[in-house]
This record gives structure tokens, sequence and C-alpha cells, in this order.
């Protein structure tokens, strides 16, 4: 057989399309995980909203002293519910104080406490979801019911019980938010624990003779990293809603010092007249609970083995 006979054969039988197709899947496998991250992530058009909306929030947190055209808790009672305008922004308060000044300082309460509270929630839950799946059996079955027992407890009902026996403070209500909310973070972490801890690089860690905390540490719990960053992302959105709702009721964090809570709470008593003192707290919390649910979906996705290869 000739030459030019075997270049024919090698070439006809080769499939049409073989070399592109293998070349974009090199090109894939080649690909840096970050870029791989940020095209799944860009898919989600709502989740490049909230990162928008929560690049300003923060910003406007950070740089409140440099924003705010007004000391917030400054009381002006002969300028009270001014409208609108090129002195104040968005008017003043039932006090005269600036509306838009204590919108802004709010958003850095507002958000510190969801914020720390969400890393209440996720270092408490994690820790006992981790060692409760990890160790198994009777441990297991103790912990797991306490969890439930905790889940059947309505946790809005039960901070107001704390707050109201210990007080109303700004680490009183990281702390409350956090140890009401650990309990879905203990059950995320728990599984994933429970279907790594079986896996083959955790049985030869464990062959070496790597010590167990060693092993959950550095081998299984890294496993639950990507769950627990989604489970951050939309828990922050959960404790700003419950902050704010404990500061409506007047045990959040106290005056003169202002949330978007309190803002609504001192807004009622006007509500009439001027209902706009309302809607502008109420409206940032709304965006900032979507910005952070938005992001967090969009994590979740991301993050999902079974969506990397779509």
């Amino acid at each position: 057989m000739s030459s030019s006979s075997v270049g024919t054969i090698g070439t006809t039988s080769a499939p049409p399309g073989t070399n592109s197709g293998q070349s974009e899947i090199l090109k894939k496998l080649n690909e840096p995980e970050w870029k791989s991250f940020w095209k799944r992530f860009v898919r989600h058009k709502l989740a490049l909203v909230g990162v928008v909306l929560l690049i300003i929030l923060v910003g406007m947190a950070i740089l409140a002293p440099v924003i705010a055209p007004h000391d917030p808790n400054r009381i002006s009672l002969i300028n009270r519910l001014a409208s609108p305008g090129l002195e104040n922004w968005l008017g003043t308060d039932e006090t005269g104080r600036d509306v838009f000044s204590r919108l802004v300082f709010g958003a850095r309460v507002s958000l510190s406490i969801g914020i720390a509270a969400t890393l209440v929630s996720i270092i408490v839950g994690s820790l006992i979801g981790a060692f409760s799946g990890f160790v198994g059996g009777t441990i297991d079955t103790i912990l797991m019911r306490f969890v439930d027992a905790m889940l059947t407890i309505p946790t809005f009902f039960l901070a107001l019980l704390i707050l109201s026996a210990f007080g109303a403070s700004f680490l009183n209500l990281i702390i409350v938010i956090g140890l009401t909310g650990w309990m879905t973070v203990a059950r995320v972490v728990r599984s994933e624990v429970l279907r790594t801890k079986n896996e083959e690089f955790v049985q030869a860690a464990t062959s070496i003779g790597l010590s167990p905390g060693l092993i959950l540490w550095r081998h299984v719990f890294p496993q639950a990293v990507p769950l627990l960053i989604v489970a951050t992302t939309l828990g922050v959105g959960e404790a700003i809603i419950v902050e704010s709702s404990l500061s409506y009721l007047g045990l959040g964090v106290q005056p003169p010092a202002s949330t978007w809570g309190n803002m609504l709470a001192g807004s009622q008593s006007e509500i009439w007249n001027r209902p706009d003192l309302a809607i502008y707290p109420g409206l940032a919390i709304l965006l900032s609970v979507l910005a952070f649910n938005f992001v967090g979906d969009a994590l979740r996705d991301t993050l999902d083995p079974r969506m990397k290869n779509n």
C-alpha cells in the first residue's frame, strides 16, 4: 500500500469536526478556575444588578462621614418635617434631622449588624454541623435532635424575649441574631461532611495516620466552603430584615444612632403628613435584601458542581 493511500485512509476515517471539538475541550480544561467561575456568574443578569447595588450600599456605609451633608443626630425643631430641597435632599424627619444623612449612617449600622450576625451563625453552625457529621453515632443523633428542637422555636420571638431580658444594644443584636440563625447552616455543613467523609481521598488520609481533627479541617470541611459562601450571602439579607424588625419594635440599636429600622419606627407618627419618611428606609431595606439574594442565588448556581459543565 502506498503512502498516499495511507494518508487518504487516515484522513477519511477521522470524523469531521474532531479537531475543533478537542481544542474546545482542551481550552476549557486549561482555562483558569476564576475565569470559568466568572463566565458562569455573569450569566445571571440579576446577579450583576445585585453586585452593583452592593457596591453602592457598602460604599455608602464606608464613606458615610464623607457623603452625609449634615450631622445625622443634629436636632432642629424649627426645621422639622421640611420638604426635600437643596439644603436637605430628602427633607427632615419629625425632630428636624436630615433624612439623607441618617439614611447613609443607617446603612453603616444595618449592614454591619447583618454581616456580623451572619458570621456568628456561620461559625456556630459550621462547628456543630461539621463535628456532628464527622463523629456520627449517638453524638450526631443528639446534636441533630437539638437542631430540630431549635428549628421548631419561632426565632424572631425568641430574639424578642432575649433582648427584652438583656437589653438592646449593637453587640446584643449581633449575638442574638447570630445565635438564633445557625441551625440551617449546621444542617447544610453536616450533609456535606457526611457526603465527603467516605470519599477515597479521606480514607487515604486516614490510612497514612493523620489525626481525625486534621482530616476534618484539611480535607473534609473545605468541601463545604462553597455552600457556606452561598449561605453567608443569603443570610445577610435575612439578618438585615430581622435587625430592622427588632429596631422597628424598639429592641434594636437605640436612638440617636440611626438604623433603617428605627427610621421606620420614627416615621410612623408622621405617616399621613410625610409618607416618604417611611419609603426611604423601607426602600433601602428592600434593595439591600434583593441585592444579597440576587448574588446568593447566582453563587448557588455557579458553585454547584453540577452546573460547571453547562
